[in-house]
């Protein structure tokens, strides 16, 4: 039987949670039936090209220093499909998702375009763009429903749009090696028994960085066995070490900087944090919960549609930061508290947001949508 020969675009392939889905859903795949391909378009972001080649895909970089030459990259992008006889193409992302728009006008390639971010949140050329490209396309994705209501409410499509949740590898993001999470303690000098805050983001405006650490700061001094950890890098890391310095967190709170393998760091952490104002589906929250880590969290986009507040996690409202500390102090406070929503959120995610359970709608839609 011939495979079906699928076509990712993407902008980066830098640690982000789209650009992390990637390999991941390719170790599930069905390789007798599917063959993978990728391309991006900035090579400096290229943290999963590594783990995609290992998993069996083929990645190519079609350089582009900006959003016009990525769309420039078009009648390259034609050549590569007509050459590897291509069947369909799966973008993600806004500008990936205008380039393979132009190729399904050209040569008529069915494209899946996954979203995995709410309309109101691009900016106003980016939101116009999407507008008026979106229907020269086959199919939508949601990764949470809450995505896929800002695509319905903003864009009014003429095309099938349907959610598909994000999910995460349940075998592989499991707490089992205690001796990795004390090696990792004794390297920063965080006492074996101090509750480990973490979280792992790019450092962009939506992930309120800033209020992370004030919630921190306050959640300190009230109670110093509490220490935390960031996972990441981005374009605003002066503002956040400036921040972390105004707070005297030095000693507190540590920085990894940008991790392509960030397994050992979520078997150090206790307790997952997110602060962001607004979200798709994060899947750093689902691989934090698959490690069983306690989740606290505002209630941003498809977070909501994961967490069940008080019963495997504890949300909060967006913005209302205070409460935020006040539930870390609970859980530290509380070692049998502590550990219940440790239980709660692997067994959230187990039941209900598993790789595998992606992969196979995945691989119906490829099916009933490949030309």
């Amino acid at each position: 039987m011939k495979k079906i020969k699928v076509l990712h675009i993407i902008k980066s392939l830098g640690r982000g949670g789209a650009e992390m889905l990637l390999p991941e859903t390719l170790k599930e795949h069905t390789k007798d039936q599917f063959e993978f391909h990728y391309i991006y378009f900035l090579p400096w972001k290229n943290q999963m090209v590594e783990a995609i080649e290992m998993a069996g895909g083929k990645v190519s970089c079609f350089s582009a220093k900006n959003n016009l030459q990525l769309l420039m990259q078009y009648s390259k992008i034609i050549k590569y499909c007509k050459k590897n006889q291509i069947q369909l193409i799966h973008a993600h992302l806004p500008w990936a998702g205008f380039v393979s728009r132009l190729i399904h006008f050209k040569t008529g390639i069915p494209v899946i375009y996954t979203e995995h971010n709410l309309q109101e949140r691009y900016h106003f050329i980016t939101k116009f763009i999407n507008k008026w490209s979106f229907n020269f396309q086959t199919i939508a994705i949601g990764v949470s429903e809450d995505v896929t209501q800002s695509i319905l409410k903003n864009i009014h499509p003429t095309i099938p749009c349907k959610t598909l949740l994000n999910g995460v590898n349940i075998e592989s993001f499991q707490r089992n090696n205690l001796e990795q999470r004390n090696a990792f303690r004794k390297q920063f000098g965080i006492p074996e028994d101090a509750v480990l805050v973490g979280a792992v983001a790019v450092f962009r405006f939506q992930k309120r960085l800033d209020k992370w650490l004030e919630i921190m700061s306050e959640a300190i001094a009230n109670n110093p066995n509490i220490y935390g950890i960031i996972v990441g890098a981005g374009i605003l890391e002066p503002e956040i070490f400036a921040k972390h310095k105004e707070l005297n967190l030095e000693g507190k709170v540590f920085f990894t900087g940008l991790q392509t393998n960030v397994k050992p760091y979520y078997e150090a952490m206790d307790v997952f944090m997110m602060s962001s104002s607004f979200e798709g589906l994060p899947v750093s929250l689902l691989e934090a919960m698959s490690m069983g880590c306690a989740i606290v969290s505002t209630n941003a986009g498809g977070i909501k549609e994961v967490i069940q507040n008080k019963e495997n996690g504890i949300m909060v409202d967006v913005d209302d930061w205070g409460k935020m500390s006040s539930s870390l102090l609970a859980l530290a406070e509380n070692p049998s508290q502590l550990a219940y929503f440790q239980s709660e959120a692997r067994k959230r995610v187990a039941t209900n947001f598993s790789i595998k359970a992606m992969v196979t709608q995945l691989e119906s839609l490829y099916i009933s949508y490949r030309l």
